[in-house]
């Protein structure tokens, strides 16, 4: 999407057939058209230079990835939801090992909101030369979270397999080589890539989600199992104010099973004595770290924490170390 234009590929068309450019019809309404959606088109379809589409219909979005500013949904940044892309297979979570150090508040975030969205999670670790991924992995050993690592000279045959055949969304803060890893994978993409500042903060250089047909594997495979990828503009923040709070609970499954001993309409929160997940922590069944992140995420609904966000996204450590 850019300025009001939608660039469209129709059906079982290959790499060389032109993309379609489409405006929205008004009969859509107030109806949002996002990158990932499959539309109806009328008008030229031919991909003619100067020639334009009209989308008239949205078809029923099998899945929607939404984040919003803040939070707490009593505020208006809270109800201010962006709909981050539609029909995602999987989102793939792409952290930096160091350069700037993974952010652990971050990546539970973005599980939170891919459960919520029925989207199967993918760990991308990047700069996997400048550091280890042991107290990433350690973090997240209950979840048998999959993951990739990837460094500068690797081969990706390995993220290649994993994304073969699927819609994938890239999310991941600015700088953790979001941009490089896509130009990996798709040469000809040319996205901006940007550097690290001395604070460990990258500057935001992809400015639209824009979605990238996987080139083919080599020995040719077959052209059904490619795959798309939806690169994202580097995020500061993921706010969770559409997810409810029994949700926001099943981002963390490895403490789901300890609220079973919790009393009716537990809050969950540090304050609550009879809490079961004090004890299921205790008990070493689950980090204590994850515990502490999911009541941080709790305490941010209510507004109760600083808006911004995790204490890393103020420029605090983060969580792993």
């Amino acid at each position: 999407m850019d300025r009001g234009r939608y660039t469209c590929v129709l059906p079982d068309s290959g790499a060389e057939v032109p993309t379609v450019t489409a405006m929205r019809a008004r009969e859509l309404g107030r109806k949002s058209v996002v990158v990932g959606d499959r539309v109806g088109l009328v008008g030229d379809t031919s991909g003619a230079p100067g020639a334009l589409a009209r989308i008239v219909r949205i078809a029923e979005r099998r899945s929607v990835l939404r984040r919003t500013a803040e939070d707490d949904a009593t505020t208006a940044e809270g109800r201010l939801e962006r709909v981050v892309v539609a029909n995602a297979d999987q989102l793939v979570i792409v952290s930096a090992l160091a350069d700037p150090p993974p952010r652990t508040g971050f990546i539970d975030r973005c599980l939170v909101a891919a459960y919520d969205a029925d989207v199967e999670p993918l760990l991308c670790l990047t700069k996997a030369d400048l550091a280890g991924p042991e107290a990433v992995l350690d973090y997240y050993a209950e979840l048998e979270l999959p993951y990739v690592l990837i460094r500068p000279d690797s081969e990706l045959d390995a993220l290649r397999a994993l994304l073969a055949g699927r819609i994938s969304v890239l999310v991941g803060h600015s700088g953790v080589g979001k941009s490089t890893l896509v130009n990996r994978l798709v040469p000809e993409a040319a996205r901006a890539v940007g550097v690290v500042s001395a604070i460990g903060r990258g500057r935001h250089t992809s400015t639209s989600a824009v979605a990238l047909r996987l080139p083919p594997a080599a020995g040719g495979a077959d052209p059904a199992a490619e795959g798309w990828i939806i690169d994202t503009p580097g995020v500061r923040s993921f706010g969770l104010a559409h997810v409810s709070a029994d949700s926001l609970l099943h981002g963390f499954p490895d403490l789901v099973e300890g609220t079973v001993d919790c009393p009716a309409n537990c809050p969950h929160t540090a304050d609550e004595a009879d809490c079961g997940l004090d004890a299921w922590v205790a008990a070493g069944k689950a980090d204590p770290r994850r515990l502490a992140s999911y009541r941080r995420l709790l305490a941010s609904r209510a507004g109760e924490t600083d808006p911004r966000g995790e204490p890393e996204q103020r420029g605090e450590p983060p969580v792993v170390g």
